[in-house]
């Protein structure tokens, strides 16, 4: 396998960061629009305001929340490539999504136009010399069971097969709108599958997704990216019969790597974060780039209680070296959220209280 990521990207490594919190709604990243509200997610957020007022207030979010300032932003800070999540709806009601009961009985709750503003971002990157990944983020019925999934406590994509159908669609549709654009460097199937999906559904989704986004897509010019689906320590096992080419090129996994959300993580001091960066998580993602092109697609300053700017910088400084010496990079989670003092997650908060990138 090669790793010239330049000659089969066009990039020498992604140094990236999510535009999470804009076209899918994390009520975490937005407090103020759920305020007040029953919602937690962006399904029941459309479901419980009706069409006219969700619309008003996501148009008005879509278009104040990032704008093209943004993209010049990151460009004029060293980044090179964005990672953009959507959602199953985001080409609208005319697209036919299927039907779920939380929509409370509306056939389509979700509000039309995130289509256009993703149109924009891409002509924001093309001015600002920016690569995009899309990010399918959520898919119908829900693959996690998360807010970031479309639905919190949902887990039902996997069991019908019209959900799985329906995001395969969406990815052909976006492969046939973007394929052309000059900003585009990626297309990622699904953004964190549950552990527990069967192994062979999962594979047998990415293997049709695949090939319903190079139906559009050359593996030249298009990367097809999905997520190790919280199977790292069974990946090769699991994704070997997709990532050889000739059927299958430029393929890239997807490995999120946070040190926040479980118990080991949690009892580490700041030194303690930037020892398991350099150890573990190095050897880990180095054995997975030996046999698959790897990108870190999340990762964050996340970790246990408050800790000073200068300890968030060694910690970045650790992760990013990381990245850029055993993968083909990354993209930090998040742009920005609503609230500026949780710089763990807001890059730009973070650079804007001293952080260097």
């Amino acid at each position: 396998m090669s790793n010239n990521f330049q000659e089969n990207f066009g990039l020498n490594k992604i140094k990236g960061v999510n535009i999470g919190g804009w076209l899918v709604l994390e009520s975490w990243m937005k407090k103020s629009l759920f305020e007040g509200l029953p919602a937690l997610d962006e399904t029941t957020y459309c479901a419980h305001l009706g069409c006219e007022e969700a619309s008003r207030r996501l148009r008005e979010h879509w278009d104040t929340f990032i704008t093209e300032e943004d993209f010049a932003w990151i460009a004029s800070h060293g980044l090179n490539a964005v990672r953009i999540p959507v959602g199953f709806w985001i080409f609208g009601s005319a697209s036919g999504y299927p039907y779920h009961p939380k929509y409370n009985g509306n056939p389509h709750p979700f509000v039309d136009g995130g289509i256009e503003r993703l149109d924009r971002a891409f002509d924001w990157a093309e001015k600002y010399n920016l690569k995009v990944l899309i990010d399918l983020h959520c898919a119908p019925g829900c693959q996690n069971a998360f807010d970031n999934g479309g639905i919190s406590g949902v887990f039902e994509w996997h069991t019908k097969p019209e959900y799985i159908d329906f995001a395969i669609l969406t990815l052909e549709r976006l492969a046939e709108r973007y394929c052309n654009r000059k900003a585009l460097w990626g297309i990622q199937t699904l953004n964190e599958p549950r552990w527990d999906i069967p192994d062979e559904i999962l594979v047998d989704f990415n293997k049709r997704a695949y090939h319903a986004i190079r139906k559009h897509c050359s593996y030249e010019n298009c990367a097809v990216v999905f997520h190790d689906g919280f199977r790292a320590e069974r990946i090769f096992d699991v994704f070997g019969s997709m990532m050889r080419p000739p059927e299958y090129q430029n393929v890239v996994l997807d490995a999120h790597r946070y040190q926040c959300f479980d118990d080991y993580h949690n009892s580490l001091d700041n030194k303690g974060n930037i020892a398991d960066a350099e150890g573990p998580l190095a050897k880990e993602l180095n054995k997975i780039q030996k046999t698959y092109w790897t990108i870190v697609g999340e990762w964050s300053l996340g970790c246990r209680g408050p800790r000073t700017m200068a300890e968030h910088q060694a910690f970045y400084d650790a992760q990013k070296k990381v990245f850029a010496e055993n993968v083909l990079g990354s993209f930090f989670w998040s742009y920005r959220i609503e609230d500026s003092s949780k710089v763990a997650w807001s890059l730009r908060d973070a650079v804007e209280q001293g952080l260097v990138l």
